[in-house]
Formats: structure tokens, sequence, C-alpha cells
């Protein structure tokens, strides 16, 4: 199924409906690189991303950080200190938007 992303597909099968590769769920919107932070919920695991924000008045940087829960399908096997793209969907629940698409490689 075309995703519309540059992602590859999971060569693992999985039965859940909200699979962008084996169920019916799409994707749209932006899409979101980060690291796996928690995979302590139920097909739910939390991607956290540093970013630099400037400050005027000091003239420096300061980093901050932004957590976003996101669903992730059977067919991916993820770990803490994964770096994945996540990428924006219908809402799933009250926190989640967001559903794993690709888990990046040359990272471990």
């Amino acid at each position: 199924m075309a995703l519309g992303l540059n992602v590859q597909e999971p060569d693992e099968a999985c039965a859940d409906d909200n699979c962008p590769f084996h169920g019916t769920l799409s994707v749209r919107g932006q899409t979101i690189e980060g690291e796996v932070a928690s995979t302590d919920m139920e097909k739910t695991v939390v991607v956290e991303r540093e970013y630099d924000v400037k400050v005027p008045k000091y003239d420096r940087l300061m980093k901050r950080r932004s957590r976003v829960p996101a669903h992730a399908p059977d067919c991916l096997d993820l770990a803490v200190g994964d770096t994945v793209t996540i990428a924006e969907c219908r809402p799933l629940s009250k926190t989640k938007s967001h559903v794993v698409v690709a888990i990046e490689e040359g990272d471990d």
C-alpha cells in the first residue's frame, strides 16, 4: 500500500486495524523524527525530540523538547532508544494523533 511517504513496508504482517500498512488507517499532515522515550503503554510509544530555541535577551540557544504519544503497530518491533519517524493521522484517542511508520537504520 502506498502511504505517500518514502518508507519501507515491514516484512512482518499484523492484524492491527490501526496499522497504516496492513490496516485501514490513513496518514496525512506532518511527519516527525524522534527517539522512543517510553514503551510502557500497550500499543503506544512516546516519541521525544529535542530542538533549540533562540533567546534574544541573552543571544543564546536554549534546548527544548517535545514528547508526542504515537500508535505503535504490531508489525514494528520498537524499543526505547530507537530513532523513528511518526506521521500524523486521525485522532486515535484523547492524546494520540500520530502513528509510527518507520524505524531509522544505522543508529545502533
